[in-house]
Parts: structure tokens; sequence; C-alpha cells
């Protein structure tokens, strides 16, 4: 991969570095940045997924600042927010908030956007949010409370991971599946081929 072709991914996020693995895509280096994630007053959830991705591509655009290692480098971001109608929910650290969403999201659907952002060896800046609806089952007691003991829950936006045991509570879903798990796959990579990063070059060969 040639060197402008570094790719720099401002997240930690297990399940981001696997989509992109899974589309053969290897970041040069993974810089999870540390912004504040409250959303405005009267924020919608769509802005608010694109002002955090932005955020944070910008963040690690200023950390490689005098790097000659990455001056190079594409830099991409994502943030993943779920919401019911215009209410925000939190990415749950507490059982209760876990539990809180659960029981909100029990029977109905919801929507969850995800900002991606990237940022050119030019510096331009590109953006997209994606919108994918989603539709639970009818949660049990039992359903909630097992869910809540397996841990699956835990740093998710709205209290569940759907490439988990979520799946399982999933009746329809409308639009882009990689984009709930935390990565829009397709609109990514459009977003990274059409800024001239070569996105085969780690597509294996028969």
């Amino acid at each position: 991969m040639a060197l402008n072709d570094k790719l720099i991914l401002a997240s930690g996020s297990p399940r981001r570095v696997e989509l992109l693995a899974q589309a053969g895509i290897e970041p040069a280096r993974l810089m999870p940045m540390d912004i504040d994630e409250t959303p405005k007053r009267a924020e919608h959830p769509r802005s608010l997924a694109r002002r955090l991705s932005t955020g944070k591509a910008q963040a690690a655009l200023a950390a490689i600042k005098g790097d000659p290692a990455f001056s190079g480098s594409y830099i991409l971001a994502a943030d993943t927010v779920v919401s019911v109608g215009r209410r925000i929910l939190p990415k749950t650290e507490m059982l209760e908030e876990a539990s809180s969403a659960l029981h909100l999201l029990s029977g109905r659907s919801h929507r969850v956007f995800t900002g991606v952002c990237l940022i050119t060896p030019d510096r331009t800046v590109r953006q997209k949010v994606v919108d994918t609806k989603v539709r639970f089952k009818r949660l049990s007691s039992f359903d909630i409370e097992a869910y809540l003991a397996s841990g699956q829950w835990r740093g998710k936006a709205g209290g569940y991971g759907i490439q988990g045991i979520a799946g399982s509570f999933v009746v329809k879903l409308v639009g882009s599946y990689t984009n709930v798990v935390g990565l829009p796959l397709y609109e990514t990579l459009a977003l990274l081929s059409g800024e001239g990063f070569d996105v085969h070059a780690g597509w294996p060969e028969a």
C-alpha cells in the first residue's frame, strides 16, 4: 500500500476495526479520540452523529500535526447514535442505563445514525450520515435480565450490540446492517474510493 494510502482510524472500537478488515482494509494507526459527546440542547440525533464524527476526525488531525510519518494519511472517524424519535439514547456504561434503554426499545422501532467523516491527505473534509431503521420484538422481563447479565450492552449506543445476542431481538431492519454495527461499509468505502484511496489494495488474490 502506498504511503498516501495510510489510514488512521480515529476510534478504538473493535467492531469498526473488524468491519474494515472485512473490507480488506487495515488501519495504519488507531487513535481513539476522547471528546465531549454530550448532546446539545434540542440537538437532532443526525446532527449529533455528524458533529461527533467530525470532531473526532479533527481531533486526530490535530494530534498528528507535525508528525512526518503520518503527513500523507487519510483520517477516518465515525460515531453512532441511537434514538427513539428525537430522544437520544446513551452509550450505556451503567446497568440502569442499559435496562432503561432496552425497556424503551422493546416492541418498537428506533433509528440508528452513524456519522462518518473522512479527512483526506490534502485536508479536504468529507462527511456522510447513514440512517437505519430497526424494530425490536417485545422483550420479556427475562429477555432483558438475561441480556443484561451477558454484559454485551456495555459501552454500546442504545444499550445493545446487534452483532451479538441482541441480533435475535430484531424483527425488521431497513437500511444498512453494518451501520448498526458501527460503520456503514458501503458508504465508507465510497467516501474513501471517491477521494483516491485504493480500497482494493488489501484484497486477497486467488
